[in-house]
């Protein structure tokens, strides 16, 4: 559905099912908004992801010093569970707004108080549900049970991360007395203090709740499951509605018609059993359209004062023509519940083409509260994409826009669906297969070899009767074409560079064309674009085709063909044909005078690969960071003894969660030249001029807390002195 920046560690729902997330290393809590199969069309200006960092604050309010945390010290370095109270035995103030967050590496469970924003959501700071000076405590996991109370699962561990204890780059520094780390399986950390066979369960109650009275559920009873749907718990919603969904029992329904009928709604606003009645229906199976009862129930729904009950109705009904003109009948496009719409706009972005939703989707567009909210511009655009030509239509009705609207809500829009391109995220199928019927193709992006064969596919589109590819095989890259049982090919002659921008395009004569850093390296010629649509989707990077597909493609593709990786940065974009096949393209130069490297990084270990290298005065450097590990990492060259004052200020910079969009990069002069941060398995090639004056520039990386681990030294010497590097 989406990607995470790290490893996903919590995943919880709130009573009206949205989807919150944990991630290791200073991400502890994150709304997922919508799959990013929605997100993969480029929509200018928008930076929001699919899942969105929202944690209002860095620090962990610890109770002892006696900690052992790598990076992102003092914060959320293995924020793991993210577990909302979602019953009625706790005050009214955590109520499906307090999410529990377990940190084992600071010895507490965190509160994390998560309010509505927009469509989306944002989180305060809620101090700790439990915290220890214990330093075995290591809560991983809490989440409500059965009675209404908070259980814990707390692994009990001295030793909790991979690696604990921090060898320093300075000679004389060490976390502790010893040199060298014992390390064992995978690189980790080597201790006697590692307890695989013990752990501990706590139960958190709270002292004035009513009593519980234990129930037992089971597909036999039907009329117990649907009273356990009634339930204040959602621990018992849930259990009730699998067993129902598992019963396949249908005589059911009318019980069900009924919950979702009550107009009712509890003191926060919420009609809980509601929600689960919609979504076992559509578990049973009974929403594909053929029960016109059950449209009929789920249709009322739509305009229940719950917002969450709305939001569920608009989300089980079948993607057809019918709901369709329901959603544009109750108008949910101006929905009071930012959420909701979003909702709505999802939606339509599946149902069938229609110029009447383009139209009110360009009204939405003129609304300030949609203009002002990130998730509402993505969702809206998801949708308009879908339903381009009365989206199109209804902005040609209007005044063009005034000189300087161009980062406006509606303007970003009509450029989004105007310029048709999209981002080729690794392993994907993108949502709106692009119709190239008519219509140029450009594929762009850059690729590093890094630590794996230079060999797999990209992108490609098509079957037996038609479509394009573009891969790599034998360290040249190859764009395919076939058409009408033809097949054409190129391919460049020269072998590739290690690290390479390219672009391939299919033209408007049916010209095929190749450049590498900017050079024309090959050209073809197919006898022109395609005349009709292609079948199947766009998929980027997977070996999705079979011996009988698009020709040539059966030499290159087989069970055991790879995807590129280290492909960055790749998009592709389906235009109408231009008078001029040959669009400029600025040839990507390296000065023969540039130093060129390339640093990796050490898995599993937070450290570069070269502790020196050196570089000429005043001469090109051109620097590449390749990051097979798991997590992000940058590169940041500093002024001479500037490093601890340079991550001091990426440490301080983690405190803002705006902090990642600028890559942990501290704005300030004593910082040289840098790279963005490189997600796990990717790459990153910065080019920079050396300082004319000789001496040591530190590099780090800023990531939070691995300034003090990850370092080396970029020598500067005259430029008549030899150049090495080590």
């Amino acid at each position: 559905l989406a990607n995470t920046s790290n490893n996903t560690w919590g995943l919880g729902l709130t009573e009206d099912n949205n989807v919150f997330i944990s991630t290791a290393n200073n991400t502890h809590s994150a709304f997922y908004s919508m799959p990013s199969r929605y997100m993969q069309r480029n929509l200018p200006g928008s930076t929001v992801q699919s899942v969105q960092k929202i944690d209002g604050h860095y620090d962990a309010h610890t109770m002892t010093p006696n900690l052992r945390q790598v990076d992102v010290v003092g914060g959320f370095t293995s924020a793991a569970g993210h577990h909302f109270y979602t019953a009625r035995s706790f005050p009214k103030s955590y109520w499906n707004r307090v999410a529990f967050i377990c940190e084992p590496t600071v010895r507490l469970i965190h509160n994390a108080v998560v309010e509505p924003k927009g469509a989306g959501f944002t989180e305060r700071d809620g101090w700790n549900m439990l915290a220890s000076t214990d330093e075995w405590v290591g809560p991983v996991h809490a989440e409500v049970g059965p009675d209404g109370a908070l259980w814990v699962a707390d692994w009990y561990n001295f030793i909790i991360q991979h690696n604990v204890f921090v060898e320093r780059q300075a000679p004389s520094e060490m976390v502790l007395p010893f040199k060298e780390q014992p390390r064992g399986q995978g690189n980790a950390f080597n201790s006697p203090l590692r307890d695989i066979n013990h752990g501990r369960v706590y139960r958190i109650v709270y002292k004035k709740a009513n009593p519980y009275q234990p129930i037992a559920l089971t597909k036999n009873d039907p009329a117990g499951l649907i009273a356990a749907l009634k339930s204040d718990n959602m621990f018992w919603r849930m259990t009730a509605q699998r067993l129902l969904v598992e019963s396949k029992n249908t005589t059911i329904t009318p019980d069900l018609y009924k919950l979702i009928a009550d107009p009712s709604v509890d003191e926060i606003g919420l009609n809980s059993p509601a929600v689960h009645a919609l979504w076992t229906l559509h578990g049973l199976g009974t929403l594909t359209g053929a029960n016109t009862e059950a449209i009929r129930v789920v249709s009322g729904a739509l305009t229940h004062k719950a917002a969450g009950v709305r939001k569920a109705a608009i989300e089980v009904l079948p993607a057809t023509g019918q709901t369709l003109e329901l959603l544009q009948k109750v108008g949910l496009l101006n929905d009071p519940s930012l959420n909701v719409r979003m909702a709505a706009m999802l939606a339509m972005a599946s149902l069938p083409v229609s110029e009447a939703v383009g139209a009110a989707l360009y009204r939405a567009s003129l609304q300030p509260e949609n203009d002002a909210d990130e998730w509402i511009g993505r969702a809206l655009f998801a949708a308009a994409a879908v339903h381009r030509e009365g989206f199109l239509a209804e902005a040609a009705k209007n005044p063009t826009p005034p000189a300087g609207s161009e980062k406006t809500l509606m303007s970003r829009l009509l450029s989004g669906i105007n310029q048709e391109v999209y981002s080729l995220q690794r392993r994907a199928t993108i949502a709106f297969p692009p119709d190239v019927t008519g219509r140029e193709i450009i594929v762009k992006g850059s690729v590093a070899k890094g630590n794996r064969d230079l060999e797999g596919f990209i992108v490609g589109q098509g079957g037996q009767e038609g479509g394009y590819g573009l891969y790599i095989k034998d360290n040249h890259l190859t764009m395919v074409v076939k058409q009408n049982g033809q097949v054409y090919s190129v391919a460049t002659t020269e072998p590739l560079p290690a690290n390479f921008e390219f672009e391939s395009r299919f033209a408007n004569n049916g010209e095929m064309l190749l450049f590498v850093n900017g050079k024309e390296m090959a050209k073809s010629k197919a006898p022109s674009l395609f005349a009709k649509p292609l079948m199947g989707s766009v998929r980027v990077q997977r070996d999705f085709m079979d011996a009988t597909s698009i020709g040539a493609y059966a030499n290159a593709y087989t069970n055991t063909f790879d995807f590129v990786g280290n492909l960055q940065n790749a998009t592709l974009e389906v235009r109408k044909p231009s008078a001029e096949n040959r669009v400029a393209t600025a040839e990507r130069v390296i000065p023969k005078n540039a130093t060129v490297l390339t640093i990796k990084v050490i898995e599993e270990q937070m450290k570069y690969d070269k502790k020196m290298i050196t570089v000429k005065a005043g001469q090109p450097v051109v620097l590449t960071l390749e990051n097979p590990d798991v997590m992000q990492h940058n590169i940041v060259i500093c002024k001479p003894g500037m490093a601890e004052k340079v991550g001091k200020a990426a440490d301080a910079m983690a405190q803002d969660p705006k902090s990642v969009e600028k890559h942990y990069v501290p704005q300030m002069p004593e910082v040289l030249a840098s790279s963005i941060l490189v997600n796990p398995g990717e790459s990153y090639t910065m080019e920079f001029v050396a300082p004319t004056k000789p001496g040591d520039y530190p590099f780090v990386c800023t990531f939070p807390g691995h300034w003090s681990i990850m370092r080396g030294i970029m020598r500067v010497e005259k430029a008549s002195e030899p150049l090495i590097n080590r």
